[in-house]
């Protein structure tokens, strides 16, 4: 199932795609029937309480950078206000001169768990869906917990929906592409430790909340974006996450008027 966040009639709520309907999942709203799709707002997906996201989890991606690769996840949070839905820009801010992509498969979870053992992850899981965890580069490094070069609003394009229905989340392909060029191209099997090992590691430190993210790493490929720029990142079967990419100000870079 592929599911929305939408608002309407001034209502927001989680809502199934159909082709170009989508059907409230609240039976509480007392909305039976589908809705067309171009009556509704698109929301982002999540509202969630943290953001977990896990660094060098894919083996290429270390080898790209030269880092050895950990024995165990290595992983940060990034703030709930950074999280933009597909549609809406990416803002760059003043202060970096240098602010990349990196195309991500992130994980949703759909009910509170704590200490999971490998067997309970499935039933823990709400889906699966795209990100993109937007980097300020020259920040990071003077900034070795990431909370300012990862942290800025905009900074976590999420969507277009969540899908329910994944198999195998070890067996997914996922790539970021840059206005019309593939930039990243990855797949899941090249990952240190898999979706499912992440979510039993985290839950071991801190309780997982319904809505709650994990990132579960980058391909290699990351690279630097300009006002202007289209960003999408697309992971197999979860449709395509499209931002714009703006200055601080929201404008492209074309939109100055110039000197007289």
């Amino acid at each position: 199932m592929r599911v929305l966040r939408v608002r309407y009639n001034n209502t927001a709520f989680y809502a199934a795609l159909r082709e170009d309907t989508v059907l409230c999942l609240n039976p509480q709203l007392g909305l039976v029937d589908p809705i067309p799709l171009e009556d509704v707002s698109i929301l982002p997906v999540v509202t969630p309480s943290k953001i977990v996201c896990v660094g060098l989890n894919y083996r290429a991606h270390a080898a790209e950078l030269g880092m050895p690769v950990s024995d165990e996840p290595v992983y940060f949070l990034k703030p709930p206000s950074a999280v933009i839905g597909s549609g809406q820009p990416i803002l760059l801010p003043e202060i970096s001169k240098q602010v990349d992509y990196e195309a991500e498969l992130a994980i949703v979870i759909g009910k509170e768990c704590r200490r999971l053992r490998h067997d309970q992850v499935p039933d823990s899981i709400f889906g699966f869906t795209c990100a993109n965890d937007v980097t300020a580069r020259d920040l990071q490094k003077n900034d070795p917990w990431f909370g300012r070069c990862k942290g800025f609003d905009t900074f976590l394009p999420i969507g277009p929906w969540i899908e329910t229905d994944v198999k195998n989340p070890d067996d997914l392909t996922i790539r970021c592409i840059k206005n019309g060029q593939v930039m990243q191209e990855g797949h899941t099997s090249d990952m240190l430790f898999s979706p499912y090992d992440l979510v039993v590691h985290i839950s071991q430190v801190m309780t997982l909340l319904p809505g709650d993210v994990i990132l579960t790493g980058t391909p290699p490929g990351i690279g630097p974006m300009q006002p202007g720029d289209e960003i999408r990142v697309e992971v197999e079967n979860m449709g395509l996450l499209i931002n714009p990419v703006r200055d601080s100000m929201g404008r492209t870079g074309e939109d100055e008027v110039p000197l007289q």
